[in-house]
């Protein structure tokens, strides 16, 4: 029960941290620094940081290559993670 608890905490965690990323895509701060801030401290305190920066003009979205490669490497971080976690709980 308590890995079940763990797997849903991370994936919604996970999934909260994307929705600010997909928020910061649409200001200068960008989805993968978006992603990031809210993946290493809390989504809330991304969702701060990412609405203190300035909207881009005309509906623009700002994705950029660094952004992605983080966000790509912070979501791997996470899952391998997760998955050590719940080997260690099954063991």
């Amino acid at each position: 029960m308590d890995a079940l608890l763990l797997i849903f905490g991370v994936i919604s965690f996970s999934l909260v941290s994307v929705l600010v990323g997909l928020l910061g895509a649409r200001r200068k701060i960008g989805f993968g620094w978006s992603f990031l801030i809210s993946a290493v401290t809390t989504p809330l305190i991304g969702l701060i940081v990412t609405l203190l920066f300035d909207k881009l003009p005309a509906g623009e979205r700002k994705w950029g290559c660094l952004g992605t490669l983080l966000a790509i490497i912070a979501i791997a971080a996470l899952t391998i993670i997760l998955f050590g976690v719940i080997s260690a709980a099954t063991a």
